[in-house]
């Protein structure tokens, strides 16, 4: 399957008409825009990621994150959350990844990851 992502399509989601639940982490539900993100760029993994993260105390007890996913030159990339006020709560470096945005932001508040166009 070829990925379809492109960071135009991206606008189109102002908010939302369906919330869905994550598979493994129930409590964890998502808007439109992120299943776009997660099918199109076939990025399941990367929902999982902030999803399973949420059940680490220290980052669960941030009210707003701000999740960003940065792809290096080399394919590996860096995943951060912060607290909204720039103070990094978590970091991982990604070894390989072929996600086709150099970057993307996700919002998670109240057990909800949102694009921060849906906030």
């Amino acid at each position: 399957m070829t990925k379809t992502l492109i960071k135009s399509d991206l606008s189109q989601f102002t908010g939302t008409e369906h919330i869905y639940r994550h598979g493994l982490i129930r409590h964890i539900v998502y808007t439109d825009g992120v299943r776009h993100v997660a099918e199109a760029g076939e990025a399941w993994w990367l929902l999982d990621k902030i999803a399973c993260a949420q059940l680490e105390a220290h980052i669960a007890a941030e009210a707003f994150q701000l999740w960003t996913l940065s792809v290096n030159a080399d394919a590996s990339a860096d995943l951060v959350c912060s607290d909204g006020k720039g103070v990094a709560v978590s970091s991982e470096r990604i070894a390989f990844t072929d996600f086709p945005l150099a970057e993307i932001k996700f919002y998670v508040t109240d057990n909800t990851i949102l694009l921060p166009s849906e906030y």
